[in-house]
């Protein structure tokens, strides 16, 4: 702002270590006269904290957007790309366009309609980050519940996705859900490794 860079969007994502469901990524851009008391990285946060914060972000910010990208997307393109493209499809769908979009991390989305930076550990040190991680965070956490009731054999509302023991069991017990597990992570990919050995692509 100091710079004449207004306005500022804050975009993160949620979900890029689960074995199942989507990317979800959020871009907020804050009133400065009402910001939300308690913005934090959302997962230093915790659940009942998100919800509170989510609807005074949704009910105080100039505007907010979310997007996400399907586990077969993912598969197809990789997370890393899944991710930036989800965090681009949410500045895109501001209904006020940024002069700045900040990403937490390293990357930069490509495509987006404005200049962009990305910020290490932005989710703790930008207001509007922690904003739009804490959106991301709640939206997929209801995403996944949704998929908890639709197929009940994995729990995905009690993981939201994440590799638990729970979680495992159910993997080996049932196989992968159609169009919602990711085939390219570890243990679908790399059947013959442990399932410790996960790893990211």
């Amino acid at each position: 702002m100091r710079d004449g860079q207004t306005p500022v969007a804050g975009m993160d994502e949620a979900g890029r270590g689960p074995l199942a469901g989507p990317v979800v990524a959020a871009a907020v851009i804050l009133d400065p006269n009402r910001i939300p008391i308690g913005l934090d990285d959302s997962k230093r946060l915790s659940h009942g904290q998100r919800e509170i914060l989510f609807d005074e972000i949704l009910a105080k910010a100039r505007a907010v957007s979310f997007a996400s990208v399907a586990a077969e997307c993912i598969d197809q393109i990789n997370i890393l790309r899944a991710s930036l493209e989800a965090m681009r499809r949410a500045v895109c769908g501001l209904h006020i366009q940024p002069r700045l979009a900040l990403a937490d991390g390293r990357d930069v989305p490509p495509g987006l309609p404005c200049a962009g930076k990305a910020v290490v550990k932005g989710d703790q040190r930008s207001q509007s980050v922690a904003a739009a991680s804490i959106v991301a965070k709640v939206m997929r956490d209801r995403m996944m519940c949704g998929c908890g009731q639709a197929d009940r054999r994995y729990g995905f509302e009690i993981h939201m996705g994440y590799a638990t023991a729970r979680h495992r069991t159910a993997i080996e017990m049932h196989g992968a859900s159609a169009r919602l597990h990711r085939t390219s992570f570890a243990p679908f990919r790399l059947v013959e490794e442990p399932l410790e050995n996960e790893q990211l692509v």
